[in-house]
């Protein structure tokens, strides 16, 4: 399976946007990382990490044939993607137990879920900014 300029572009981009969404709002904005037990360079490189595997698997279901039938803009098509992989990843993580905090309650269950899709939302819509805007004139020959 041969992977085009497009795919790599669109997918690294929207890893790096997605940490960095990561980081602000639970680095800065909510100030979790400081209960991080240890070392946090681990932490965020392996967070890194996570976040390529998060990206490549949107840009999968962005790509995949139910979601471009099912969604013909390559807009909604990010919307549609990013959101179902944001549930999906904050269903799996709840379920898991993995938590910033001791503390859970309802609210902010429900904040850590819209954050969540937001995230990966915002990961959608740089992948379809890439299909939009990457021209490769070899398309065809190219399985993207």
């Amino acid at each position: 399976m041969l992977y085009s300029f497009r795919f790599f572009l669109s997918w690294i981009l929207s890893a790096i946007v997605m940490y960095g969404a990561f980081y602000i709002w639970h680095g800065v904005f909510l100030n979790d990382l400081n209960s991080i037990t240890f070392p946090k360079v681990i932490f965020l490189g392996l967070a890194a990490l996570v976040y390529l595997a998060i990206s490549f698997v949107l840009y999968r279901t962005y790509d995949s044939k139910l979601f471009n039938k099912l969604f013909f803009f390559p807009m909604f098509r990010g919307i549609a993607s990013g959101f179902f992989i944001g549930f999906l990843l904050f269903s799996f993580v709840t379920v898991l137990g993995i938590s910033f905090t001791k503390n859970i309650n309802i609210t902010y269950i429900l904040a850590d879920c819209a954050w969540q899709i937001v995230e990966q939302i915002i990961g959608g819509l740089i992948i379809a900014l890439g299909k939009i805007m990457i021209f490769e004139q070899n398309h065809d020959m190219i399985n993207d």
